[in-house]
């Protein structure tokens, strides 16, 4: 059958129930709105039960009735509805809910393994206190040892963890270290009247210190009773003057290092966070220290900022010494293996950079994609299909799941129809979570279907990763703008995964991420009206604006592909700032030159994911490239910015 007609037998399928419960939608949507309102008089349950949404409606009605409401009922409603997150939902409620009113007991039967979310931990683990102890006072250390304070629902556990000797005054002692370092004044000074008389040196040294850090290179070396206060207050002490003063950290460092006996394990943590902060800073006259430090310490994020300083300097025997001496899983990533290539083959050992490019190409990232292309072969895809016919997309339109969900989405409850789904791909078997994306992609739900995806691990199962999503819009619009389509599907799909109502917190909106004010101006541009903050979620007109300033960086960078992803996600200000500050002769160096991390992920991924849409297009990667040969063989530096 050919696939139109598959996408119309399966849609029409589905509409079935949609055609019955048309009448019923508008009483359970005004039936819903009640339930949120606690209007109960407004609800007939009897025009509802049949209803796949009907137990929306009852979840809101037993929540009202908590903490009065008996745990043999939750239970039944929870157990009824296991393939639903309603019945998390319920279960959470009645733990949040027996817990403030102490009815412990209830807590217990209610219970199925620890609840997320701290309250309701805390609820949870002083409810099983006796008949687990053990598992109470480690959930307990856990949930005390924060820099912040906990919620009042962890007062009794914390009390009964007090008494019984768990929460000991070195337990107050590091809580308190925790919460100086992270600034939480009011928290440290309570905690400071907790402790015993034996750790007055420590609890003053701490005052004298946070009033005058020149205090810490005399401080005592043992503090507390047995010196127990002495790793976490160097640690918490050395954390605050590195995140104030990274440069007076190192030379209060070398001062103290002489002086103090840590265990290797906490001078190994003081050594960690003050190396990655001299890298990041690029504290002068620094790298020495760092050199000597940096094997014993095993820390993945050091090794990387180090051999990225490598780079910048074009130290390639520091390159390729520093990935060499990185953890062996970290140092396998095609990432590394492209730059211990780079390496070898700048010291002109093309063995052994061939054997390393080899390695590195057998991935589906940038480096891989990088990698690939130093030997002229084709970008590994290592695509993965799933075939399904329409027996088994019948079974799958027929689950109570799928029809809530339909539902939900009939009745504009779009979030609530997304945490059904995505509970019902976690709670599915392998193959039950792939024919659920097949279903997801032959309703077109391609937010579903990228979630199915993420959700189940599907990571080679590329059609589905990168489905052809709102594909007419990106060809029309990346051809009147003059914009690789491909590149408009990458961005996309890195920005919003085609939620077309996303929202960020900075306030970005829909398919492109645009900024009302960004949509605004774009949208005068071009002539069109001010789409205000709503209208911008059209998904078409999302396209159109963000292509639009999409191409404006381009223009901007001389249609650089690398520099104008770079200025989507940073701005076109820092963007012009690192190319004026770089002479890099090499695209892969102005990637790792990057000082964002989040660009840096953004830029390879949106790269990489752009070969991998025109690979599907064309059905093979043969002739596919990350960047054209004038991308890759520009200099980036500050004559790529366009001059007006």
């Amino acid at each position: 059958m050919p696939r139109t007609a598959r996408v119309l037998s399966i849609a029409f399928m589905a509409c079935l129930p949609s055609l019955s419960w048309a009448a019923s939608d508008s009483a359970l949507r005004d039936a819903l709105e009640a339930a949120r309102n606690k209007q109960w008089d407004r609800i007939d349950m009897a025009e509802i039960e049949d209803h796949p949404l009907s137990g929306y409606v009852t979840y809101h009605r037993l929540r009202n009735q908590l903490p009065d409401l008996s745990p043999d009922t939750v239970n039944r409603y929870a157990d009824a509805h296991r393939d639903s997150p309603l019945g998390d939902w319920l279960r959470g409620q009645a733990i949040e809910q027996y817990g403030d009113a102490e009815q412990y007991a209830d807590v217990r039967a209610v219970s199925d393994g620890e609840p997320s979310g701290v309250a309701r931990q805390c609820h949870y683990h002083t409810a099983h206190f006796d008949s687990d102890p053990q598992q109470a006072a480690e959930a307990g250390l856990r949930l005390w040892k924060v820099a912040q304070s906990q919620p009042g629902a962890c007062d009794d556990l914390f009390k009964r963890l007090r008494a019984n000797g768990t929460i000991d005054d070195e337990a107050i002692w590091d809580r308190q270290m925790l919460a100086w370092q992270a600034g939480s004044t009011r928290l440290a000074e309570h905690l400071s009247d907790q402790l015993s008389g034996s750790w007055q040196t420590a609890i003053d040294t701490y005052e004298t210190v946070d009033t005058d850090p020149k205090a810490l290179l005399s401080s005592p070396t043992c503090l507390g009773p047995e010196c127990a206060a002495t790793a976490r207050f160097y640690q918490a002490a050395m954390q605050r003057l590195i995140e104030e003063d990274t440069s007076q950290a190192l030379a209060y460092w070398r001062t103290l290092d002489d002086r103090l006996s840590l265990l290797p394990s906490d001078q190994q943590q003081i050594e960690e966070a003050l190396a990655y902060s001299v890298l990041v800073d690029e504290v002068p006259n620094s790298m020495a220290w760092v050199d000597s430090v940096l094997p014993g310490l095993e820390s993945e994020r050091v090794f990387e900022l180090r051999v990225r300083r490598a780079l910048q300097e074009r130290q390639w025997e520091g390159v390729r010494q520093w990935i060499t001496q990185m953890p062996s899983n970290q140092q396998q990533d095609a990432r590394w293996q492209y730059w211990l290539a780079r390496a070898n083959d700048q010291l002109g050992n093309q063995a052994a950079a061939e054997t390393h490019f080899q390695q590195a190409a057998g991935e589906r990232s940038f480096y891989g994609f990088a990698a690939a292309e130093r030997l002229g072969q084709p970008l590994a895809l290592n695509n993965e299909r799933f075939y399904f016919d329409d027996a088994s997309r019948q079974r799958i339109a027929e689950l109570p799941v799928v029809q809530r969900t339909q539902a939900l989405m009939r009745i504009g409850e779009d979030g609530l129809a997304n945490s059904e789904w995505l509970h019902a791909v976690q709670q599915a078997s392998t193959e039950d979570a792939r024919a659920l994306a097949d279903f997801a992609a032959e309703q077109d739900w391609h937010a579903q279907l990228v979630q199915t995806t993420i959700a189940a691990g599907m990571w080679d199962a590329l059609e589905w990763r990168f489905p052809q999503a709102y594909h007419d819009d990106f060809i029309h619009w990346g051809r009147i703008s003059g914009v690789d389509p491909y590149l408009l599907m990458a961005i996309t799909r890195r920005e919003s995964a085609y939620n077309a109502s996303a929202l960020s917190p900075a306030g970005a909106r829909g398919l492109m991420q645009l900024m009302p004010g960004t949509a605004a101006q774009v949208s005068r541009q071009i002539g069109l009206d001010d789409p205000g903050p709503y209208g911008v979620l059209n998904p078409e007109l999302n396209i159109r604006l963000g292509s639009t300033y999409l191409r404006d960086k381009l223009q901007r960078y001389q249609g650089n592909r690398l520099a104008a992803t770079a200025a989507y996600n940073a701005g076109p200000g820092r963007v012009d700032r690192w190319l004026g500050d770089n002479n890099i002769e090499a695209f892969d160096l102005f990637v790792e030159r990057i000082p964002y991390r989040e660009t840096r992920d953004y830029v390879q991924a949106v790269l990489s994911y752009r070969a991998i849409f025109e690979s599907l297009a064309n059905g093979s990667s043969d002739g596919v490239t990350l960047l054209s040969e004038g991308e890759k063989q520009v200099r980036y530096d500050g004559a790529l910015v366009a001059r007006n």
